[in-house]
C-alpha cells in the first residue's frame, strides 16, 4: 500500500495524467491489492470521493455515487473483472473500470445539474417548469422522467403541460404510449 500511494503521489504531482483517469486507477489498483479483510469495496469507494475531493471534484458532497454504482453493480463489477484480469501479472487493461468510473462521475455532474436548474426554475408555473425541464435535457425525455425531475407536480398537470406544448410546437412528440419521448423542438 505504501509503494501504491507513492505512485499515486508521484503521477499526480508529475501532472502528466489527468486526476479523473489517474484516480480510478488508483481505486482497481487498490481492490487488486485488497488490503483488508471485508470493506475494501466500501473503503474504496470511500477513498474515490476523497481523491475527487482533493482533486477539486466536490459532487460526491451533493450526489451519491454510491447510488450510481448500485443502480449499474453488474456493470461495475464486470468492469471491475475486465480490468483486474491479469494485474498481478502487470498486463491489466485499465480502461474499462476508468471508463465505468467516468461515466459514474459524469452521471452525478448531471444530476446535480439537473438539480440545480429545478432550484432555479422554483419561481415558475408547474407547466412553466414542465417547459424548462424538456429545453435543458439533451436528447429525448419521458414522462416519467419529467415526473422523477420535479415530484411535487402531479402526472395530470405534466400530461396537461406536455399535451399544450406539442399543441403550440415547442417540443415534438416521439412515439406512444408507455415509450412516449419528448425533445425540444429547436426549429
Amino acid at each position: 500500500m505504501d509503494k501504491l500511494c507513492g505512485a499515486f503521489d508521484e503521477a499526480l504531482t508529475g501532472g502528466q495524467i489527468d486526476p479523473l483517469v489517474l484516480i480510478p486507477m488508483f481505486i482497481l489498483d487498490f481492490l487488486c491489492v485488497h488490503p483488508f479483510n471485508d470493506g475494501n469495496g466500501r473503503m474504496s469507494r470511500l477513498l474515490m470521493l476523497l481523491l475527487l475531493y482533493r482533486a477539486g471534484y466536490i459532487v460526491g458532497k451533493y450526489i451519491s455515487m454510491e447510488k450510481f454504482i448500485e443502480n449499474t453493480k453488474a456493470s461495475y463489477y464486470d468492469c471491475l473483472q475486465q480490468s483486474s484480469d491479469k494485474w498481478h501479472e502487470n498486463e491489466n487493461d485499465y480502461e474499462p473500470f476508468v471508463s465505468y468510473m467516468l461515466g459514474i462521475v459524469h452521471a452525478a455532474y448531471r444530476e446535480f445539474s439537473s438539480r440545480v436548474s429545478l432550484i432555479a426554475t422554483a419561481g415558475l408555473s408547474k407547466p412553466d417548469r414542465v417547459r424548462e425541464v424538456i429545453r435543458h435535457t439533451v436528447g429525448t425525455i419521458t414522462k416519467a422522467e419529467i415526473m422523477e425531475k420535479c415530484p411535487d407536480i402531479s402526472k395530470i398537470t405534466v400530461q396537461r403541460a406536455l399535451a399544450a406544448l406539442v399543441e403550440s410546437g415547442e417540443i415534438e412528440k416521439i412515439g406512444g404510449g408507455r415509450h412516449t419521448k419528448y425533445t425540444w423542438n429547436y426549429k
